[in-house]
């Protein structure tokens, strides 16, 4: 019988990750130039959250499945469908399109992240876990070097396009891997079937969340909307046979505290790398990989912070890390509300995004091990994603938020067309404009950033104050017996 190789698995998990993170930062940089392309401004942010929105949607469900028919046919569907959105994606010929196909691109990348760390809570024990964790987001910080230079240098030699054409080799590599050194034998039986019900009410909620953020009309009538279909999910889920998302695993403090923080410093990380590029090249003036390289700050610190917190975490516990991490956080996005303004220096960015990382870095690992070592195998694929699942889900809703709030103020002044706004994030950062109306645009541009910078400060110390309630214990050495959980229920 073959058995795993797990060297070549391993690699073939931190491949997939990279994958992941190259694309957040490739994409940031080379969005101004996008846009400066294709037009469309005013859909700027959903470009993101149209990606955030449909890789939240399937992160939940593709955990039950993995659970149901085990990790690698949902790991390989997963990547596969990421790879088609990606070549999409880079076809496309109007901003319309690119954002139908980035839809595309995320319900692959659903499966990829939540999958591929449920398969290292599989295949190595909690000692060991603690120090690949850490490991593993190495490859964040590399992918954080690399994909600002590699966004820029695209952006300059070849077109946009070939941001989303890079991730062709590298997921054939990673299948390949996968399908070749990989073996897992399922611990349950697939006999029961996914809670369709409960994975359509858990869609269209989400949906009509996203819109009734965005501050547009439609949010009289989304928010509403979303109110009833999320309580109609949760009824339901209670009384599935085998729900998408068990509702018994949050009366574990662990999880419950986990998934209320991870959404919280989600939207303010996602709106940091969303945001703070477009207002290096749309505000401060400088270029796509300029831009694109204050993001790298802190996606390296991110990693070197979780290598530290992957070997002090069976000394410390989780609860010392968590705090410290997410108090970083706050100084780091409180820097960006209070100095960046126009005419800043940009060490002020590079020095918020490097504290905020390094936050994150302590928080982010130490609360998806605590979630991890919370159940059994059984049920460590749907609490891993459920972790995910709050996490983009809180990236989503940030960034859309922001996203209208930036769009009420581009369009506040009716006489500054969109296409302005499009030639500011140009390559000549819109100096054929008019005086007048380049300096409105960059008035307006300056403000609605510099709101966004104040809301992601609310989230970071909001994201704090739930990390304060965490259990005061160690670590939690063996699984809990989710039957105790249900008698309680």
């Amino acid at each position: 019988m073959r058995t795993t190789h797990r060297p070549f698995t391993t690699l073939a998990l931190a491949l997939c990750l990279f994958m992941a993170a190259l694309e957040m930062t490739v994409v940031s940089t080379a969005m101004p130039t996008v846009v400066s392309d294709l037009g469309g401004i005013q859909s700027y942010a959903w470009v993101f959250t149209a990606y955030m929105l449909s890789s939240t949607i399937t992160v939940p469900i593709y955990g039950k499945l993995a659970d149901l028919y085990g990790r690698k046919p949902v790991l390989l569907f997963g990547t596969g469908l990421f790879l088609v959105g990606s070549i999409a994606s880079g076809l496309s010929t109007s901003m319309d399109m690119l954002i139908a196909f980035r839809v595309l691109q995320g319900l692959g990348a659903g499966a990829m992240q939540p999958i591929a760390l449920t398969i290292i809570g599989d295949i190595y024990t909690l000692e060991q876990r603690a120090k690949v964790q850490g490991a593993f987001s190495a490859v964040w910080g590399i992918a954080g070097l690399a994909g600002p230079l590699t966004g820029g240098l695209i952006v300059k030699y070849l077109t946009w396009h070939w941001v989303f054409f890079i991730n062709i080799p590298i997921g054939v590599v990673v299948m390949g891997l996968l399908v070749l050194f990989f073996q897992e034998e399922l611990k349950r039986k697939a006999a029961a079937r996914l809670d369709y019900a409960g994975a359509a009410l858990l869609s269209a909620g989400v949906v009509a969340l996203l819109f009734g953020v965005q501050g547009t009309g439609r949010t009289l009538l989304a928010l509403p909307a979303a109110v009833v279909l999320l309580g109609a999910f949760v009824f339901v889920e209670l009384r599935a046979a085998e729900p998408v998302i068990p509702m018994t695993i949050f009366k574990i403090p662990a999880i419950a505290i986990s998934s209320t923080a991870g959404a919280l410093f989600s939207a303010a990380m996602f709106g940091a790398t969303t945001y703070v590029p477009l207002y290096v090249q749309g505000v401060l003036g400088g270029s796509a990989t300029m831009a694109g390289g204050m993001i790298t700050p802190m996606i390296v610190g991110w990693p070197l912070a979780s290598l530290v917190a992957g070997k002090l975490m069976l000394r410390t516990g989780f609860r010392p890390l968590i705090i410290g991490g997410l108090g970083l956080s706050v100084v780091g996005t409180g820097l960006m509300a209070l100095l960046l303004k126009p005419g800043a220096s940009l060490l002020v960015p590079e020095i918020a995004m490097g504290l905020f990382g390094i936050g994150l870095g302590f928080t982010s690992t130490a609360l998806l091990i605590a979630v991890q070592t919370s159940v059994g195998w059984e049920l460590r694929g749907v609490a891993t994603a459920s972790n995910m699942f709050f996490r983009t889900i809180g990236g989503a809703l940030g960034v859309g938020l922001m996203g209208g709030v930036l769009v009420t103020h581009l369009m506040k002044d009716p006489r500054v067309p969109v296409s302005a706004a499009n030639e500011l994030l140009g390559p000549e950062h819109g100096r054929g404009l008019p005086p007048a109306i380049l300096e409105t645009l960059s008035g307006a541009l300056g403000t609605g950033l510099s709101i966004n910078f104040w809301i992601m400060c609310a989230a970071a110390v909001a994201a704090f104050s739930a990390g304060l309630f965490f259990p005061k214990v160690k670590r939690v050495t063996t699984p809990v017996n989710m039957s105790d959980v249900t008698a309680t229920h």
